[in-house]
């Protein structure tokens, strides 16, 4: 019964780790639904924060020594890890609204169009998510602004296309079109779960420049948890430094 318990005690951090990294790829290749991948996902992070007060209760008992002491510590700290990954997304879903379709031009967002037969099953459409969405995004993403720069359009595009691949986003379309405006669009997909966000990037003349605007949007689910906003931002500050 001791030797089974420590058993238990050693294992429990490892196996939280294991819940919460299959979860993502059992999603990605079709084993779960994304529901069961999620409850998958949750009972890692109980496994995890249940682990730290069982190695150490089975440490104070037992008073192991040696390597055995080091493995105990280090599931403690495995499962310590595998409570605060899902635990920090739960965290920063509470904190940035429950949106998946943010964009630099709020009156006017881009549309999808090279992306369009590539959505054509996603739960989430490809329309602009309407009003409701805009003032969420106005009150999460204040500083989310369309980029001026003092670069012709050719210049701008030409630009934007590296920035896509240097991002490894799958290219979906790139078009210099007759009104003299330009328009990228390509898909991040996420490396754990395999989320596919689309995004569309629309460079016009301005003044004696350019303005760039970009959307981005999930395919799937309710909430991004702030990753289109944030890919927008990075977007805009790898355009500008490729500008230069």
């Amino acid at each position: 019964m001791k030797k089974l318990l420590g058993i238990v005690a050693l294992s429990s951090g490892f196996a939280a780790l294991f819940l919460v990294f299959i979860a993502g790829p059992s999603f990605r290749n079709g084993w779960l639904d994304l529901g069961q991948a999620f409850t998958l996902l949750r009972w890692g992070a109980y496994v995890g924060i249940a682990s730290v007060p069982l190695i150490i209760g089975y440490a104070i008992w037992r008073k192991p020594e040696g390597r055995f002491t080091s493995a105990l510590a280090i599931s403690a700290v495995v499962g310590l890890f595998s409570f605060y990954l899902p635990f920090s997304q739960w965290q920063t879903a509470q904190s940035v609204p429950p949106i998946h379709d943010i964009t630099t031009d709020l009156d006017n967002p881009p549309a999808f169009v090279a992306i369009l037969p590539l959505r054509e099953n996603a739960p989430n459409p490809a329309e602009y998510a309407g009003e409701k969405t805009a003032k969420q995004q106005r009150e999460a993403y204040p500083e989310l602004q369309p980029l001026i720069v003092e670069r012709p359009v050719a210049d701008v595009f030409e630009a934007a296309q590296a920035v896509v691949e240097g991002q490894a986003w799958d290219l979906a379309g790139a078009e210099q079109l007759d009104d003299g405006s330009a328009r990228v669009e390509a898909t991040d997909t996420t490396l754990w779960f395999g989320f596919k966000d689309d995004v569309v990037i629309r460079i016009q003349p301005h003044e004696n420049g350019s303005r760039v605007d970009v959307r981005s949007k999930s395919r799937l689910g309710r909430s991004d948890v702030g990753a289109n906003a944030r890919r927008i931002e990075l977007f805009m500050e790898e355009l500008q430094e490729e500008l230069q």
